[in-house]
């Protein structure tokens, strides 16, 4: 069997793997083909990757040579149509956003899977794509905050007098807030945080944060630890809490999504427009049209004093862990799929069938399909 590591385009600093996590699949008499340079922007060189041995190729040979084939970002049809006859692909497809990409992988007979819908079951964890670059991108989105704020963070005692914590409000409570209230209270910021559901309250609170609670939430239990739409009713009660803890902030970090779905607006024009100057706004919700009703992704605008930076792609811009963190993940789950050195794919287990896409011709995500027209 051969698996290829494709480079990512030019946006895009990680890799699918590093040179540590080839030695166990050439052990298992699996050759690895990497495309030349592809680990060099995660500070991963050609030379560490032959020694690993794994053999470098071009992107044509890795294409249409490769069994199996790893990347981060999704292909376009021309490269998919250089595939393998019957490759299997593994990558962040996102398929809920992207329709037509998966239907032409199905009529291509090429097997998907999309390492952004691994089950959220304990089992799966450690193969939990999404929240490991949730962490790297709560982690990144406070130093960013740090370094934009016109004002310290932590609180100090100087001869010209005291300076005051930062406030900093975190929107959402999932893998990304988390990490970002950690991260705002090491750098000694008081931290408030918001989400829908009631059960985070203990873990917000835990890491030293207070919970901003709203009475009335919806919280659908098999909606495997994500955020769900909200009543009108309750939207504009949680409106209003939020606009009372972001005016009083320095920092807000916005990081609630619904996958598939438009991210929930939550902080508006008016609340930036009472916001303190100078204040900042992160916004990780960027992509799929942000919590912040003046986010633009990808770009940093400034809105009644309040910059606010849309970005949902920081988890690129610590490569050498989020490409380790990645590479993890990855290998966890082909644990699940390599017997004595060749693919098996056991469509019983259910982290292998909740994570597949396409097989054999059919679009095999339940959802994907009800998104078909």
């Amino acid at each position: 069997m051969i698996i290829g590591v494709l480079k990512e385009p030019a946006h895009e600093q990680r890799v699918a793997l590093l040179p540590a996590e080839i030695g166990n699949l050439v052990k298992q008499n699996i050759q690895v083909s990497i495309q030349k340079d592809a680990g060099l922007s995660a500070f991963a060189s050609n030379e560490e990757y032959e020694k690993a041995g794994a053999q470098l190729k071009s992107r044509e040979e890795i294409l249409s040579q490769s069994d199996v084939v790893f990347c981060i970002n999704k292909l376009d049809n021309a490269e998919i149509d250089k595939l393998k006859n019957k490759a299997v692909l593994f990558g962040v497809f996102a398929p809920y956003d992207n329709v037509e990409l998966i239907k032409y992988l199905q009529q291509k007979g090429i097997t998907t899977f999309s390492m952004d819908i691994v089950p959220r079951t304990t089992r799966a964890q450690s193969m939990d794509v999404l929240s490991s670059m949730a962490t790297v991108a709560g982690y990144k989105a406070v130093l960013t905050a740090a370094t934009e704020l016109p004002r310290f963070f932590p609180m100090f005692m100087t001869a010209a007098g005291t300076i005051t914590p930062a406030k900093v409000l975190i929107l959402g409570a999932g893998v990304a807030g988390l990490q970002a209230i950690s991260t705002a209270r090491r750098l000694g910021a008081v931290v408030e945080a918001f989400d829908v559901r009631s059960a985070v309250k203990e873990e917000v609170q835990s890491l030293g944060a207070k919970f901003v609670e709203v009475e009335g939430a919806k919280d659908d239990k098999a909606a495997g630890g994500y955020a769900v739409e909200q009543t009108e009713e309750f939207q504009q009660k949680q409106r209003e809490a939020i606009h009372n803890a972001a005016i009083k902030s320095d920092v807000v970090i916005c990081t609630a999504q619904i996958p598939g779905r438009k991210a929930p607006l939550l902080l508006l024009n008016s609340s930036l427009k009472e916001m303190k100057k100078g204040s900042v706004v992160i916004d990780l919700a960027a992509s799929s049209g942000g919590n912040c009703e003046s986010t633009k992704n990808n770009e940093t605008i400034i809105h009644e004093g309040v910059k606010v930076i849309g970005n949902s792609f920081y988890a690129s811009t610590i490569p050498s862990d989020a490409s380790k963190m990645y590479g993890k993940n990855l290998m966890n789950f082909m644990k699940l799929l390599i017997k004595e050195g060749q693919l098996h794919l056991n469509f019983e287990d259910d982290i292998v069938a909740g994570t597949c896409v396409t097989h054999d011709g059919n679009i095999t995500n339940e959802r994907v399909k009800g998104l078909i027209k």
